[in-house]
């Protein structure tokens, strides 16, 4: 399998996405290949520095950065030379199998969109976050940030996404998919979110289980939890937030070091025609190899077959 990396995309790019791809090339089979997306004399100079060759590692010359900062659709159109944009023309080509990126996400979300199109029948690409279990198990929450404004047939397809990428990478059987709402009653909420249930309830495109408070997100009353891309954002920078607060203050725990968003390297955009992982702004080198390896598992899942799949089912049982 080939792996593609964007080594300038990240707030601490290239160092830190050339050492995590050093890291994950101790971690990938012999048969799998780094493909690093960027400029050329960067890339083998700080490889140079760190006296390191693999033979596991392709380098892809694309002199131009999309900064964190800049406006994703004119950046992507306006810098075709750039590594978002050249790690997406080899997806396309199928000169690699993944691509990665810890760099602007608003650009990943476009060149995904645009390079190897939504799947048919998918309304909104969404993106996800981990939620750690007391139980030691982990909870997908979903949406996390793509789609602020959201509709209720939008949410639908977010359980369908997160019922099979739970199932696919993360091996939760039949996966519970809750509503993430202010109580737990069928008529609780704003419009959205009593419209979206009336959509899920009786569903056998996944396993409904109605609606949950974000009190319940920690335990094993939900495996996915549906939110729009607004609400599950807060949620996801306050958990965030208050990991970084335990850590500035000392506070040590097995449990809470899961919140660590160092060990799970980002997130796949969900409903494209590829494999397509994006990561952290502040990746350091262990979050970096983390999306290395998450790039696999979901290439090796299957996750936009199974999409594909299930949307067809999705569409004969009349959603759409």
């Amino acid at each position: 399998m080939k792996i593609g990396l964007d080594v300038m995309g990240g707030d601490y790019a290239p160092d830190a996405v050339i050492k995590g791809a050093m890291l994950a090339v101790e971690a990938i089979n012999k048969n799998d290949c780094l493909v690093l997306v960027g400029d050329e004399s960067i890339i083998n100079n700080k490889l140079a520095r760190e006296k390191f060759k693999s033979d596991k590692f392709e380098i892809v010359h694309a002199p131009e950065i999309i900064k964190m900062g800049e406006q994703p659709t004119r950046a992507f159109t306006q810098k075709p030379k750039s590594s978002i944009n050249i790690g997406f023309g080899l997806l396309k080509r199928k000169h690699i199998d993944s691509f990665a990126s810890a760099g602007n996400t608003g650009a990943m979300l476009v060149g995904a969109i645009y390079s190897i199109n939504t799947i048919k029948g998918i309304i909104r690409p969404a993106t996800t976050a981990i939620l750690p279990k007391e139980s030691g198990g982990v909870g997908i929450l979903i949406d996390v940030g793509t789609n602020p404004d959201s509709k209720s047939d939008v949410l639908y397809q977010f359980g369908l996404l997160g019922s099979i990428y739970a199932e696919s990478v993360y091996n939760i059987k039949n996966p519970k998919v809750a509503l993430l709402n202010i109580g737990e009653e069928e008529d609780k909420g704003n419009l959205l979110s009593q419209s979206a249930y009336r959509l899920m309830k009786g569903t056998k495109d996944f396993n409904f289980t109605g609606n949950i408070e974000s009190r319940d997100l920690f335990n094993d009353k939900a495996d996915v939890i549906v939110c729009d891309g607004f609400a599950g954002n807060i949620v996801l920078k306050g958990a965030e937030a208050f990991y970084k607060l335990l850590v500035k203050r000392g506070i040590r725990d097995k449990y809470f070091d899961r919140f660590n968003y160092e060990n799970y390297g980002g997130t796949p955009i969900l409903g494209i025609n590829g494999s397509v992982i994006v990561g952290h702004g502040i990746s350091n080198e262990i979050a970096i190899k983390n999306m290395i390896l998450l790039s696999k598992e979901v290439h090796e899942a299957k996750i936009s077959t199974k999409i594909k799949s299930a949307i067809n089912e999705y569409t004969k049982s009349g959603y759409m």
